[in-house]
């Protein structure tokens, strides 16, 4: 069996087999440095408190990932290369590759400059950084040899989070309902880069 995997850059990750993970990856250089040391060390000054309890650690990573997709939603920093029809497809081709391979894809949204991704891990897929590393990287290859560039095409870091029992229909609303809340169509079925199994 799997062990769980816990690595860290900036947040902890936790992507433990059999269980479903709601992730967002993002463009390289999407939101500025400033405000990403910012939020981190908003962040760290509170997850890092001896005191802290489990249900304070959940509130304060919910809290740091809504601030830091409202900067992503705005999209007034950095590429904007996944509102590219071509580009999308291509995402959302991989995406769709890995379903039933090494997870259990159950929703998607590709927004502008980041994915927002739901998936269940099977017990005996391989370890879900390597699909992930994987995906992007063929991604990356590929959507650069589109746009003629070459270059950093995803941020190495992404958000993950365990989906808890009963969590599951207010993800799949919050992953479908981006493009609303962005602003950029009035319904969700009108987004044209979402999926939902």
């Amino acid at each position: 069996m799997q062990q769980l995997i816990h690595y860290e850059r900036h947040l902890p990750h936790r992507l433990p087999p059999g269980e479903v993970i709601f992730l967002t990856f993002r463009l390289a250089d999407t939101l500025p440095r400033q405000l990403l040391a910012h939020l981190h060390e908003e962040t760290a000054l509170l997850v890092n408190r001896v005191d802290i309890t489990p249900e304070q650690l959940y509130a304060t990573q919910k809290k740091y990932f809504g601030r830091f997709d409202h900067h992503l939603n705005q999209a007034a920093f950095g590429p904007t290369w996944l509102a590219q029809p071509d580009i999308a497809a291509l995402v959302k081709q991989s995406l769709h590759y890995f379903d039933g391979r090494t997870y259990d894809l159950h929703g998607y949204c590709l927004m502008p400059n980041h994915v927002h991704l739901v998936m269940g891990i099977a017990p005996e897929a391989p370890p879900l950084t390597k699909t992930l590393q994987r995906l992007k990287s063929y991604t990356a290859t590929q959507a650069n040899r589109l746009l003629g560039r070459s270059g950093t095409f995803w941020q190495a870091e992404s958000y993950d989070h365990v989906v808890r029992n009963g969590e599951m229909e207010r993800i799949m609303a919050y992953v479908l309902e981006n493009p609303v809340k962005a602003g950029l169509v009035d319904d969700w079925q009108q987004w044209p880069h979402s999926y939902v199994k």
